[in-house]
């Protein structure tokens, strides 16, 4: 390749030219539902033909967009023995609410990443996938915000696939522009700071690093609008000692195991030593009014789901059980049933994001039926084990 100015031309306030040692880096800030952004990202590469593009994508997210069809090849048994249905949920509604936005001006989400691959593909460019697997960033900022804030994370993504925002190419610019984006940014950072510093913080920091070890010379790189701050502050620094780190999923604090076994352990405690202070049947007793407690919301919130009935019944019988321990909750093995009786179909799989903005698509799609079940008979159990670990220590101290 013959050596020429990089970049060849001025673009845009989207685009931000990086000087790292030897290499030249073109950031192009794109907003994953405009068709602006599309453009810009294919006249570049095909203006400039860097050595390398990179871009805001990790495997999974690549694969969804390039293989649409993706879903027919999705094992969801194996997602619920895995633990990963919560992650799959939040997957969905961010795919929703971008899908739901993009429809409005005919972009689907994530098109402007797409096309940078194939037009580097075309023209034989090398790319990078310079993003944090999804999945990481998903557990990390869970794990690290508040029960409170976590209540308050699960309300907003819920209140996004109800919202009824009108985007226009206009709007979207003025989103791009770096003194609202920054704004943005900070509030964000304020009400949600730890899941705030996972979902961009620690991404920004990934993703400069990826650039900082692509290879070649000169490269584009792709990314969100609102990382574009980020990822040029990060460049400054040396971040490669917290590669290891936020590449990882926290282990469980020892603190919360104990915690998590606590429960279960005083409930069962406090069941045998009413039956020496008060007698066998007393024990009896109580043992039965832990299983109505549990098994009664837990089966309740079956029916709310339209379950299946084996999935219902299942969902009594369960949650006396696996509320005794901290390892494996009814919603998930609520949902596990409910999938072996009432399988999702492939096209239920294709229509989820559409119907997941609907109440009604809740309860008509097979696959949303399947959350419907984790949610309500895992919040059923919860319920129940409160009620019934109150009434068992009660009794105990009466």
């Amino acid at each position: 390749m013959t050596e020429t100015t990089f970049p060849s031309q001025s673009y845009s306030d989207d685009v931000a030219v990086i000087h790292h040692q030897d290499q030249t880096i073109l950031l192009v800030g794109t907003a994953h539902i405009s068709r602006e952004s599309v453009d810009l990202v294919e006249e570049i590469i095909e203006q400039e033909q860097p050595d390398m593009v990179c871009i805001e994508l990790d495997e999974k997210r690549y694969k969804a967009l390039s293989e649409p069809q993706q879903w027919q090849n999705l094992d969801l048994k194996q997602i619920i023995k895995n633990k990963q249905l919560s992650t799959l949920l939040v997957n969905l509604v961010l795919s929703s609410y971008q899908k739901k936005l993009g429809g409005k001006l005919g972009v689907q989400p994530g098109t402007e990443l797409l096309t940078a691959a194939k037009a580097a593909a075309k023209h034989g460019i090398p790319i990078e996938l310079c993003d944090r697997d999804v999945r990481v960033t998903l557990r990390r900022a869970w794990k690290a915000t508040s029960l409170f804030k976590k209540g308050y994370l699960l309300a907003t993504l819920l209140a996004s696939l109800f919202d009824e925002t009108e985007l226009t190419e206009e709007k979207l610019a003025e989103l791009r522009q770096q003194d609202v984006l920054s704004e943005l940014m900070d509030e964000i950072g304020k009400a949600l700071p730890a899941a705030k510093a996972a979902l961009i913080d620690e991404r920004d920091i990934f993703m400069a690093e990826k650039l900082k070890a692509a290879a070649g010379k000169r490269v584009v790189a792709v990314v969100g609008a609102g990382h574009m701050a980020g990822i040029k502050r990060a460049m400054q620094e040396n971040n490669s000692d917290k590669m290891e780190e936020i590449s990882s999923i926290p282990p469980v604090s020892a603190s919360w195991k104990v915690f998590g076994w606590s429960v279960p352990v005083a409930i069962v405690l406090s069941i045998v030593l009413i039956g020496f202070k008060h007698g066998a049947g007393q024990a009896g007793a109580n043992i039965l009014y832990w299983i109505l407690a549990n098994g009664i919301p837990s089966a309740i919130g079956g029916v709310l789901a339209l379950a299946h009935p084996a999935t219902i019944l299942t969902a009594f019988v369960g949650a006396p059980i696996t509320s005794l321990t901290p390892v494996i909750g009814a919603g998930y093995v609520c949902a596990f049933v409910q999938v072996m009786t009432q399988p999702p179909l492939v096209k239920e799989f294709e229509a989820a994001a559409g119907d997941i903005g609907t109440v009604r698509g809740w309860w008509k799609n097979k696959l949303l039926r399947v959350f419907l079940v984790f949610l309500l008979t895992g919040f059923g159990s919860a319920i129940g084990t409160w009620i019934g670990g109150y009434r068992i220590f009660t009794n105990l101290f009466a």
